[in-house]
């Protein structure tokens, strides 16, 4: 696969403690990316944190520490990413989702 120069970038801001059918959020949303053939998929596990209703999520609390903030990033092509965003609409209760234009500077694929 290549991509294009001109990219989109889409990330997912949800909670380690969210689930879905049973499974970590995360884990669903990176294995739908998988099987729907996007370029790549990474989470990133925060150390600390807020939502909208501004309820601090810290390693630093023992009893927050079990649900830190969680990010999972993906490029592809718009059209690509598109096509990902109603498994997200049924998936992610809370959260915020974005999704921007990128420049890709460089992507190797064997």
């Amino acid at each position: 696969m290549k991509l294009p120069e001109a990219g989109m970038l889409l990330r997912i801001f949800i909670g380690e403690s969210d689930s879905y059918e049973g499974k970590a959020l995360y884990e669903q949303i990176v294995l739908k990316a998988r099987e729907m053939n996007l370029a790549g998929a990474t989470v990133i596990r925060g150390i600390m944190g807020f939502g909208a209703d501004s309820r601090m999520h810290t390693a630093k609390l023992l009893r927050l520490s079990e649900d830190l903030p969680v990010v999972i990033e993906l490029v592809d092509t718009e059209e690509n990413l598109n096509k990902l965003l109603p498994f997200l609409d049924e998936t992610v209760q809370e959260g915020l989702i974005t999704l921007e234009k990128v420049r890709v500077i460089k992507y190797r694929h064997k």
